[in-house]
């Protein structure tokens, strides 16, 4: 009975999160699944705390991107690169979505891919209406390349350090395992989105588009942000945990552009959306409770039985069966979920490596499927744009599936 209450639970504070009943943020109603949970004392308080607390390197990762996100949109670094790909397309769609999808891969690789959905998207979408070209294709180039270029390192994507936690490779065998996957998928991913996307992309877009002038602030602010990029990967290439470098080099990066100046300080702090850590914070707890039910119980079991197949059986069965899951429920908990089931059991590294691949690009299928792609979502509707569930499922049933099964395909070759 108590194993189906937490399931009827954590379907609701999922449902929650993703629709948004009430137009609640998705806070209140991780937050309000979490304290639900302890009250029918499905979960003790000391065990929820304790879930909360396993996440303090999430938590301090998510803040400091944050910071650097929020930055760069207050000094116009986005705004400055987004009219910079309009002037250099030179008139050319097809050039323009390139670069675009070009600016898109820079953004997530280096300021993870929330950032892209969130701070990149809005930027482009003023940058392609005043070159007066239909903005579905680039909008959808922003939401797609947030999540296909999100392992190319182990700081584009803070799903990245669910799934992994403490056992998060460092920088150098990342890349040797994850850097043809991701090459693999961003290529793929573009082609598809290109051929998709071709009757848009046909003639010309308005010349000429004004560049804003990068401020002294604004070029402070690429300084600085640059700085933490290089600390970020010092860091993960000396095999550290990432969290606190990552909120200590964003706050030296807004010293450093703000001038120290309070003011300035205290209105990129206000600026951020501190929420997303209460909504992770719930989900950490959802995880908890779903243990206690049973639930990695069977994630434990079905990655024991992909195990036993031939390598590359075994490593897609793992990364299409994450990605389903993660469509259904999203990736956040879906990829904390299975994190934690991988930390109690041994499975092969192919098979690990294919989850995060599942966890990653898997979520390109729907609306649903990952946080950067609700946030997305959210950022549109916020610029009076609308993008179907329908459209992008459209899209995603002709692009993440290619791109998966190859990206699969060159973990378990890279793994041989």
């Amino acid at each position: 009975m108590s194993a189906v209450l937490t399931w009827s639970i954590a379907a609701g504070m999922i449902a929650g999160i993703l629709f948004r009943p009430r137009d609640w943020p998705e806070a209140v109603w991780a937050c309000l699944g979490a304290v639900l949970l302890v009250l029918c004392r499905l979960l003790s308080p000391e065990s929820a705390w304790r879930a909360i607390g396993k996440g303090t390197d999430v938590y301090l990762f998510l803040a400091g991107m944050m910071f650097l996100s929020e930055l760069a949109r207050r000094e116009g670094v986005f705004d400055w690169l987004a009219s910079h790909a309009v002037r250099a397309a030179r008139g050319s769609r097809t050039r323009l979505f390139a670069l675009v999808y070009a600016v898109g891969i820079l953004v997530t690789v280096f300021l993870s891919n929330d950032a892209t959905a969130v701070v990149l998207t809005p930027a482009v979408y003023a940058a392609v209406k005043k070159a007066k070209t239909a903005a579905l294709p680039y909008l959808l180039s922003c939401a797609f390349i947030a999540n296909a270029a999100s392992f190319v390192l182990p700081i584009s994507n803070p799903a990245n350090l669910v799934v992994y936690g403490k056992q998060l490779p460092p920088l150098i065998p990342w890349l040797k395992v994850f850097l043809l996957p991701s090459l693999i998928s961003i290529a793929v991913t573009f082609l598809m989105l290109r051929l998709i996307s071709r009757d848009a992309l046909k003639g010309k877009t308005e010349d000429g588009v004004e560049v804003p002038e990068l401020s002294t602030e604004g070029l402070r602010a690429a300084w600085g942000i640059g700085m933490a990029g290089a600390v970020l990967i010092s860091a993960s290439a000396l095999g550290m945990d990432l969290g606190l470098p990552t909120f200590v080099a964003a706050v030296a990066a807004v010293l450093l552009a703000t001038r120290a100046n309070a003011k300035a300080i205290t209105a990129v702090a206000r600026a951020v959306s501190w929420s997303v850590l209460p909504l992770v914070a719930g989900l950490f707890v959802l995880v908890e409770a779903l243990d206690n039910a049973g639930a990695l119980r069977g994630i434990r079991a079905a990655i024991h039985g992909v195990s036993g197949l031939p390598p590359l059986a075994g490593s897609l069965s793992a990364s299409f069966g994450v990605a389903v899951l993660s469509n259904i429920m999203n990736n956040l908990p879906s990829g904390l979920l299975t994190g934690s089931a991988l930390q109690g059991i041994s499975s092969p590294d192919h098979i690990r490596h294919a989850i995060l691949v599942g966890v990653d690009l898997g979520p390109n299928l729907s609306v649903t499927g990952s946080l950067a792609t609700v946030l997305w979502l959210i950022a549109l509707r916020r610029e009076g744009e609308h993008v179907s569930a329908w459209t992008f499922l459209k899209a995603g049933v002709f692009v993440m599936p290619p791109a998966l099964l190859l990206a699969t395909a060159a973990i378990v070759v890279g793994s041989g």
